[in-house]
């Protein structure tokens, strides 16, 4: 977190800002540079879900509107690519962020305190392999997955973020259940994060 100069269009709001890194380390398949296309849809599909589960009460991050506010940078490092980067990456980023200390009392705003959350999102991606269905795919699933979609919901089970990949179609019926796996298990991935 440092403390920096809001945006124009939200004076009064603390910034987000995520960053998603996929180093050589983690698969051969990774190289080293700027990032790709792979790695800003994995900061995007992680942002957005933080962002509009409004996780994170970004009014409370403000020190004085239209001059300083906390801007909090979410970085996901991934260090071993084994399939479904989504829900791993979106999984750490809460655990992070619900463990985050504002660091006021070194910055001479007060005392630190708890990042202020609302809400708690959790992604579950599921892939279309032939006429099954499955969840939390592994890297050889995924090669040989027709179709993905990434679910985000919040603890009430509300739909906060959706994300579509590869180049198959999917049924309503499919995309349905889908939702409703993702609302299940999200409620149970939420009690392991306490």
């Amino acid at each position: 977190m440092a403390i920096g100069t809001p945006f124009e269009d939200t004076p009064n709001k603390g910034v987000l800002s995520t960053n998603a890194e996929l180093i050589p380390l983690a698969s051969p398949t990774f190289e080293s540079g700027p990032p790709d296309e792979h790695s800003i849809e994995l900061a995007r599909v992680v942002d957005r879900g933080i962002r509009e589960s409004q996780m994170i009460d970004l009014e409370k991050l403000c020190i004085e509107p239209k001059k300083e506010v906390w801007m909090l940078f979410t970085d996901v490092y991934v260090l071993d690519y084994d399939g479904n980067l989504f829900d791993a990456a979106t999984l750490g980023a809460v655990a992070a962020l619900m463990s985050t200390i504002v660091p006021a009392k070194e910055n001479d705003r007060g005392e630190d305190f708890p990042l202020p959350i609302n809400h708690i999102p959790i992604s579950i991606t599921a892939v279309q392999i032939e006429n099954s269905i499955l969840v939390d795919p592994t890297l050889d699933e995924e090669k040989v997955a027709a179709a993905r979609l990434t679910v985000t919901t919040d603890e009430n089970g509300d739909l906060r973020a959706m994300q579509k990949g590869f180049t198959g179609a999917l049924s309503i019926d499919q995309i349905n259940k889908m939702i409703e796996t993702s609302q299940r298990l999200g409620n149970e991935m939420r009690k392991m994060l306490g």
